[in-house]
C-alpha cells in the first residue's frame, strides 16, 4: 500500500508541476490527460487515487497491517535511540 501511495504521489505531485510550467508556457502538459483523455472516467480515478494518497500521507493510515508495521519502527527507533 505504501509503494502505491508513494508512485500516486510521486505521479500526482510531476503531473501538478508539469501543469503549472505548462501555463506558464501557454502549453497544456497535463500527462494524466493526454494519456487518459480519451477515458475521463479513468483519468477521474487516476485523481481521486491521487486525492486519497494525498490524505493517506497526511493522515497515516489506521488499518492494522499499517498500524502494525509503525508500531515495530517506534520500537526500533527507541531502541536507536536509547
Amino acid at each position: 500500500m505504501r509503494k502505491i501511495r508513494k508512485v500516486l504521489l510521486i505521479a500526482g505531485g510531476l503531473n501538478w508541476g508539469l501543469v503549472g510550467v505548462g501555463m506558464l508556457m501557454g502549453n497544456d502538459l497535463n500527462v494524466v490527460h493526454m494519456i487518459l483523455g480519451s477515458w475521463p472516467v479513468v483519468e477521474g480515478i487516476v485523481y481521486v487515487l491521487v486525492g486519497l494518497a494525498a490524505l493517506l500521507k497526511i493522515f497515516g493510515c489506521r488499518c492494522k497491517k499499517c498500524m502494525e508495521i509503525c508500531a515495530s519502527c517506534n520500537a526500533e527507533g527507541m531502541d536507536k535511540k536509547m
